[in-house]
């Protein structure tokens, strides 16, 4: 039996999270992890089996030569984490979402990635939780009749949840293409935020085979009251003609079909997530025919209709996909969002952007 090795950048949380589900999976080995912190990395490195250590990438990834070059970072490093991994000769990128925060850089991943012919995935991993599958295996299964909506709202700013939203709304769509987008967005705090976004940002897309999607990120997202945590305050569907289903990321699936009314548990959970992605990136680099599921052509198909509603937001008008140029969307959000705040669908939403009493 084949055992890759693997190396992981940023020991936060979500690196930890990937590092201990490639140990406990027999197919993988890390051989080392890599952190600025000095004290985080010696407190991972304790958990891990004491892999080899580092605070510099590319020097570790270029001394290991790992198969797998995981990298958990902040947005802002996509391009120079991506290029140590390929050129440290890596069989796959394994990376957190955004794919990128501007389009002019996802031209560049996207081109690093095919030149290279490396295998890559980015961890929109919540498809894996029972709610999610349940919902999608409705979606696709003709219960709805004639799939004609599909949407996703979260009360969490864009950079850290549009990509789910879209992402697996366009898996319920079976990853039909965009035609063109139009979007609105307010407020300006959260533009200082690690994850840089307007407070609120609120769109349509055109899909080309005639569905439309509706989706809501931030500040003026509507609540959902059912779900106690704020950060699971996460809603995705498709709606037909004979009826609906949806996953809530924190409070389980519901769907009304001609049948009936349905419903069960189901909430985001780590533990059984991780081990789902990472065992699919085993099977992927076993058989070139097993693509994965986060696999990174379809995260970029979901990022270019990101990066398309911020443009439009900025720009104002509808634009068409897919994008001809690249362009810096974040300066021309924060060159165009107005001063003034944004306004919060609930008093919990009010007090995580700082808006005040309502």
């Amino acid at each position: 039996m084949s055992t890759y090795t693997v190396l992981v950048v940023g020991m936060g949380k979500r690196g930890l999270h990937h590092a201990t589900a490639f140990n406990a999976n027999p197919k993988f080995k890390v051989v080392g992890i890599c952190d600025i912190d000095g004290g985080r990395l010696e407190a991972a490195a304790a958990k891990l089996g004491n892999p080899a250590k580092g605070a510099d990438a590319a020097t570790l990834a270029r001394a290991l030569q790992p198969d797998v070059f995981c990298f958990t970072t902040l947005p802002n490093l996509r391009e120079p984490m991506m290029r140590a991994g390929i050129e440290c000769g890596a069989k796959l990128l394994a990376f957190e979402k955004p794919v990128a925060l501007t389009s002019a850089e996802l031209f560049v991943l996207r081109d690093l990635v095919r030149q290279a012919r490396v295998k890559a995935v980015v961890s929109h991993q919540h498809r894996y939780g029972v709610h999610y599958r349940r919902t999608k295996e409705i979606v696709g299964s003709g219960a709805l009749g004639r799939v004609h909506t599909v949407y996703g709202t979260a009360t969490g700013w864009m950079t850290h949840m549009l990509s789910h939203l879209i992402d697996y709304t366009c898996w319920f769509n079976q990853y039909a293409p965009a035609d063109w987008v139009m979007a609105q967005a307010a407020g300006r705090s959260k533009f200082s935020d690690n994850h840089p976004s307007p407070d609120y940002l609120a769109g349509f897309v055109q899909f080309a085979n005639g569905v439309r999607g509706i989706y809501e990120c931030g500040a003026g997202a509507p609540d959902l009251p059912e779900v106690a945590k704020w950060w699971g305050k996460c809603r995705m569907g498709a709606q037909g003609t004979d009826g609906f289903a949806e996953v809530l990321t924190n409070g389980g699936w519901r769907a009304v079909t001609k049948t009936g009314t349905c419903q069960g548990e189901g909430a985001m959970n780590y533990d059984h997530d991780m081990p789902l992605y990472i065992q699919e990136m085993a099977d992927w680099l076993d058989d070139d025919q097993k693509v994965h599921s986060c696999n990174f052509e379809h995260a970029c198909q979901g990022a270019e209709i990101m990066l398309a509603l911020q443009r439009s937001a900025a720009e104002g008008g509808q634009v068409a996909l897919p994008l001809a140029t690249g362009a810096d969307e974040q300066a021309l959000l924060k060159a165009r969002v107005p001063e003034r705040p944004a306004l919060a669908s609930c008093e919990a939403n009010r007090n995580e952007f700082g808006l005040g009493a309502g």
